[in-house]
């Protein structure tokens, strides 16, 4: 049943270790990906994080619904599972590796799952605080992880490193098995299995047409789609762009990811609470959506190293928007729909993950910017361009202009909408589940991330 009473550090264990798995394979990952499309390469990689994302979007409601329905326990432990599935098939085979990376998107829905978990446990005071704590976890993660596997393929050879992030996912599912507790209380449970959930609740798209009955949430739900949508192209093809065409070694990308998540911990548990509390909720996430414009602006102009470490310090106080928007959206649901709110943020995420990549991938083949050689870690950024253009970075400059679109979005956000719909069905909470009992079209997207980061 778990050891102790169901508490955040419990969510935060789970993400540290799903995360410090994949960022392992950081160094691994990039030759892999390279040596198995040697032509086309982020092409190729857009397609296929873009049709792991897609699948996540779709799978999304319904394992959302199952989780408000079932518990939190069984669905964490399905989406590391599931997650984590494909990481010794890198060594076994590349293709079945990528074909499985796809794949897994059906189930990567951890975040969506372990968002849900932490607001079963906290009050709605405490969640602000709470979600920066996840989130500085993920970030966490990968401060060290990186730089250790870059370390051990070097040294060791990439077998090894695929091995240690197996073993780290494996520890990772005994612990959600043995030592994780429940959250959802037993009394907001169904009474019998299947009672709550209809098949229309699984629809992906039925949310997106309840969303425009309130406002409020459509101006969120367009918010969170407009950026994050150049972030997951961007997370899918950053390091590789590091690599490839700046001239950074896998020493100095792991050092890259270890300052930058170590100024994103300090972003989301120091500045974060401070902000809320200054500022308030919409002010602080249109400060994080202006630090994301100016990260992105600098990424696509940018064409020395140094540029690439002046933007990734932008980049960490952009950490902020996420857990600010899911701390906004929270407010404004019941204690028993917190997956499904969770769930419609995680959705639209998704959609994100699907698109994004793709995107990026579309723009670095439609400007050009290709990768004709891996090119070796002491390569010089200088003579790691390939056929120089005006602008380095293209994907990331269109980017910056559709997140400027989603802080323009985001100054329309009421102040607090709880407070004009506590008695109205269009809350976000009881927009989504006031036909419960009827079983009608319910949406529930629980939330999706990553994994791909």
């Amino acid at each position: 049943q778990g050891i102790g009473r169901p508490s955040v550090y419990h969510a935060v264990v789970v993400i540290f270790l799903e995360f410090f798995a994949w960022g392992l394979l950081t160094t691994p990952m990039l030759t892999v990906l390279h040596e198995t499309f040697p032509h086309h390469t982020f092409l190729m990689n857009g397609l296929i994080q873009g049709v792991k994302g897609f699948l996540s979007f779709l799978s999304a409601p319904l394992i959302g619904a199952l989780s408000d329905a079932w518990g939190r326990k069984s669905f964490l432990l399905l989406t590391v599972f599931f997650t984590c599935v494909p990481i010794p098939l890198m060594r076994i085979s590349p293709w079945w590796y990528f074909a499985m990376i796809s794949v897994s998107g059906i189930f990567s829905v951890t975040f969506s799952v372990i968002f849900a978990y932490v607001a079963d446990v906290t009050q709605e005071h405490e969640r602000t605080t709470a979600y920066g704590l996840v989130s500085a976890t993920f970030a966490a993660s990968l401060v060290t992880s990186p730089a250790i596997g870059a370390y051990l393929s070097a040294s060791y050879g990439d077998s090894l490193v695929v091995l240690m992030a197996t073993l780290v996912a494996a520890m990772d599912i005994c612990f959600i098995l043995l030592a994780v507790p429940e959250s959802l209380p037993e009394k907001m449970r169904p009474a019998s299995w299947g009672s709550s959930i209809s098949w229309e609740q699984a629809d992906p798209f039925a949310s997106l047409k309840k969303v425009r009955k309130d406002s409020a949430v459509l101006l969120i739900c367009i918010t969170v789609f407009l950026s994050y949508l150049p972030e997951a192209g961007q997370y899918s093809s950053f390091f590789l762009y590091l690599r490839q065409i700046i001239g950074f070694g896998s020493a100095s990308i792991a050092a890259f990811i270890a300052v930058v998540g170590i100024l994103s911990i300090i972003a989301q548990t120091v500045f974060l609470s401070i902000l809320m509390r200054s500022i308030g909720n919409k002010n602080t996430v249109l400060l994080g959506l202006g630090f994301q414009v100016l990260q992105l602006a600098w990424y696509g102009f940018g064409s020395q190293s140094w540029m690439m470490w002046a933007a990734g310090a932008i980049a960490a106080m952009s950490s902020i928007t996420f857990p600010a928007i899911s701390a906004l959206v929270s407010r404004n649901a019941e204690a028993d729909q917190q997956g499904v709110v969770q769930g419609i943020i995680t959705g639209i995420r998704g959609l994100c993950n699907g698109l994004g990549p793709a995107l990026y991938g579309f723009i670095f083949f439609l400007f050009h910017v290709e990768l004709n050689e891996l090119l070796p870690d002491h390569t010089s950024g200088k003579k790691a361009m390939q056929a120089p253009t005006i602008i380095p970075g293209p994907p990331f400059l269109v980017g910056a202009c559709v997140v400027l679109l989603s802080f323009l979005v985001a100054l329309f956000i009421p102040e607090n909408s709880k407070a004009r719909s506590t008695k109205k069905s269009n809350s976000i909470g009881s927009s989504l589940s006031s036909n419960l009992d009827q079983s009608n079209g319910e949406d529930i997207e629980p939330l999706l991330q990553d994994s791909s980061v």
